[in-house]
């Protein structure tokens, strides 16, 4: 049976499908869904990349910014950094390795786990991560026995070291991959059957969904489709709650309630396959990536009311560039033996830090408990 027959078939079970449920179904199905059938869909050669497929200098940064908030967390005997929706894990091993390389103490109180859902994806992290994982210092993790496996189901937090232990948590393009609701002025958007053919209806909206929109968005003006991620708020909390004394590192492309108040992303659900986007969600389900940028006044706000002190919110070119700057980029050029080799480098950098790359599309949100945001050095 394919993804749509699956579709049509719980549409005629169950009625109307709301839209993060089809969302969901794409991407996350055991066995048809876009991130479960298959782990090539990242780097030059699949649909989309992402930080770490442009150049290991992405990993090597944070590598030593993770470094100095063990430090700001007073060097513990044992920290744990939890990395959610890992893809094929190149940012895990660029972290790992480095900071073996550049950072032993650091490196040897260090336990890196992945969180990831996709039976495939984790397959391939047992891979990518084979050395790490035999030496103990990795754990590929999907979830807690009995509950379920897709992010918007269960917004579970797995770790492998005990709860007391300092943890950092990073997600790099996570949030926007969570399946989101679409509100426009008729309602809220669902798929129903009509004589076979798959269409658009719109239901009444749940209230949650419209206080959100009050509260850290905007309510859809005619023509207008905005998307509310409920289970963002849930995944945050729990993060939130996950962490007793660490930090939060969030990279996504997203926006502010502000950017929306002046009109900016106000409708910004994309489907990507071979590097080309479409606002189509409905073709070949299953084969496109789904994607909705991340609401980061909502995800501020529940992470300061789960006691989180957050930090202002920064371009990922700011945050690299405060990192680099120190000791100009040295991470980076560090393996250039021509100057060719360097040259290729700065312009993958660039492509990291600057507007017209990844530089300003892409939002970094921090987080901390029991410890001061670190000043590099």
């Amino acid at each position: 049976m394919s993804l749509r027959e699956k579709i049509e078939q719980e549409i005629r079970g169950r009625g109307p499908m709301p839209f993060s449920r089809y969302m969901e179904t794409c991407l996350y199905d055991p066995a048809e869904g876009y991130y479960s059938r298959n782990a090539e869909q990242f780097g030059k050669a699949g649909d989309f990349y992402t930080s770490s497929d442009v150049h290991a200098v992405f990993g090597r940064l944070l590598a030593r910014q993770f470094d100095q908030m063990w430090r700001a967390l007073d060097r513990p005997p044992e920290i744990e950094i939890l990395e959610l929706g890992p893809g094929r894990g190149l940012f895990a091993r660029d972290v790992l390795d480095w900071s073996k390389k550049k950072f032993p103490e650091f490196f040897a109180t260090l336990h890196y786990t992945l969180q990831e859902s996709s039976p495939a994806l984790r397959a391939k992290l047992q891979d990518t991560l084979r050395e790490h994982i035999v030496n103990g210092k990795t754990a590929v993790c999907e979830r807690v026995e009995g509950r379920a496996s897709r992010p918007s189901e269960s917004a579970e937090i797995v770790r492998a070291c005990a709860p007391t232990a300092p943890l950092l948590v990073f997600a790099n393009e996570f949030f926007d991959a969570l399946p989101v609701e679409i509100l426009g002025t008729k309602g809220k958007l669902h798929l129903a059957l009509e004589s076979n053919p798959l269409h658009e209806v719109w239901l009444p909206p749940a209230a949650e969904e419209l206080e959100l929109l009050d509260r850290y968005g905007v309510h859809p003006e005619p023509g207008e489709r905005i998307e509310v991620c409920r289970v963002a708020q849930d995944w945050m909390t729990q993060i939130a709650q996950s962490i007793s004394k660490g930090f939060l590192l969030i990279f996504d492309y997203g926006y502010t309630r502000a950017e929306q108040l002046a009109g900016h992303h106000r409708g910004t659900l994309m489907a990507y396959r071979h590097h080309s986007s479409t606002t189509n969600p409905y073709q070949s389900p299953g084969e496109q990536d789904l994607t909705a940028h991340v609401n980061f006044t909502a995800l501020t706000a529940a992470a300061s009311a789960a006691g989180l002190n957050v930090q202002p919110l920064r371009t990922q070119s700011q945050f690299l560039m405060r990192i680099g700057e120190a000791n100009q980029f040295a991470d980076a050029f560090e393996d250039c033996l021509l100057p060719q080799e360097r040259a290729k480098v700065a312009l993958q950098l660039k492509h990291l830090v600057t507007p017209a790359g990844m530089g300003e599309t892409f939002r970094v949100l921090v987080a901390s408990r029991g410890a001061d945001w670190p000043i590099l050095n």
